[in-house]
């Protein structure tokens, strides 16, 4: 009782969530009579949200899914649950087709032990970690000049040799390749075959290549304004006359999604200010895409693979270049984005939130089950505080390192 429940278009105040059995049962004004043996949980002073799904993440807690390692997956995926995200996509970077495969199998066999929804809550165990939605196989198709903190030696164009493997794994949920790369077409169109959201990302495509790829089924672009086409970029590429960028055509296009990374030290927050009014909270995701440093101390670290990824210095905020003249992702969580994007442009609580929660769910496919607190879904919930820092997380109504509710049920 005493929370404040965030639903995709509004907020409900003096009402009730009860969950049952991990599913969401009801939400809505006080009922006179609560389930026999119900467990109450007083939320004064909190926000009750949707848990957070992240679409592009690298790892966090010293781990990186690149490290093809069970405990690896496991790592990334417990610290991130503490900052609230429920559900993830593990994402690629570039490297060696071995290195992917690892990862690939890594993350199948986290995933089958976990289950697409915890069954731990029925013995009492307690939930490890963020629910695997799917793999987003970001690297290794990106174009030769936009490979940011990625190792080069480890991009490479897309080749059905490559990629049907990784298809054929049904793991792939997001595919990502930079739309100027020879065989781009055939990759967007295999990826939408298999049900993908289909993105181009770390690329200098011009407006046309982005049409050729837009008809080939590409819908989204990763991490606006990072790794991506501008006017300038073009013209040392194209020359004269000035070419339209990634930008213009997605900001056009009212089909294109984007998202943005709004850790306070990619984007400015008058850029954040100005994406979210461009696109909206229904086009507009916001991501983590966390490298490992995500919880770690001060200090240096690899991006990708432990043993040959790239090197990066983290300084407490964010991941930096060794040469000190870009930035390596991002070192924060999906409630640090939040947070830096309700100062940025002031919109109401259920639109921060529905970028990162309902919106990704509905880009991905998977909006049936997750993505806001509905009656049937799964019950995956934070308790934010005034701050809009995570206080308690539940995944399939199990609360994450806690007692398990007792029958699962909840009220707020």
């Amino acid at each position: 009782m005493n929370g404040r429940i965030v639903l995709s278009d509004s907020v409900l105040d003096s009402s009730i969530l009860i969950v049952d059995r991990g599913l969401i049962e009801y939400v809505g004004p006080t009922l006179d009579r609560l389930p026999p043996n119900a467990l109450v949980i007083d939320a004064a002073g909190c926000w009750i949200a949707p848990g957070f799904i992240d679409i592009h993440v690298h790892g966090g807690g010293g781990a990186d899914f690149m490290d093809g390692t069970v405990l690896a997956v496991r790592t990334a995926l417990h610290t991130h649950a503490r900052h609230g995200t429920t559900t993830l996509f593990p994402t690629t970077t570039t490297g060696s087709m071995h290195q992917i495969d690892s990862m690939l199998s890594a993350v199948r066999d986290v995933r089958t032990n976990l289950g697409s929804i915890p069954e731990s809550r029925i013995a009492g165990s307690q939930i490890a970690g963020s629910r695997i939605a799917g793999v987003h196989l970001y690297g290794p198709f990106f174009a030769p000049d936009k490979v940011g903190c990625h190792r080069q030696d480890g991009r490479r164009d897309p080749t059905p040799a490559e990629y049907d493997r990784y298809f054929e794994s049904e793991l792939i949920h997001i595919a990502t390749c930079a739309a100027e790369l020879e065989g781009a077409a055939h990759f967007y169109r295999t990826a939408r075959e298999h049900g993908c959201l289909v993105t181009c990302g770390h690329s200098n495509a011009t407006w046309a290549e982005m049409q050729i790829a837009f008809e080939a089924g590409m819908r989204h672009v990763d991490h606006f304004w990072c790794a991506m086409s501008s006017v300038s970029s073009l013209r040392s590429r194209c020359g004269t006359p000035m070419q339209a960028s990634m930008e213009q055509y997605v900001l056009a296009n009212e089909s294109m999604s984007t998202e943005v990374i709004a850790d306070g030290c990619h984007l400015s927050d008058e850029l954040l200010a100005f994406a979210f009014k461009m696109k909206g909270s229904k086009r507009l995701c916001l991501v983590s895409d966390s490298s490992r440093a995500l919880d770690m101390p001060k200090g240096r670290y690899r991006f990708g693979n432990e043993h040959d990824g790239e090197w990066f210095v983290y300084d407490g905020q964010v991941g930096r270049t060794m040469d000190g003249t870009g930035l390596a992702s991002s070192a924060s969580g999906l409630d640090h984005m939040i947070q830096i994007m309700l100062r940025a442009t002031g919109a109401p609580i259920h639109e921060i939130i529905r970028m990162v929660s309902l919106t990704p769910a509905e880009l991905t496919g998977i909006a049936d089950c997750c993505g806001s607190l509905d009656a049937g879904k799964q019950a995956d919930l934070v308790l934010l505080d005034s701050r809009l820092m995570p206080r308690r997380v539940f995944i399939g109504g199990v609360e994450l390192e806690g007692q398990l509710m007792r029958d699962d049920n909840i009220k707020n």
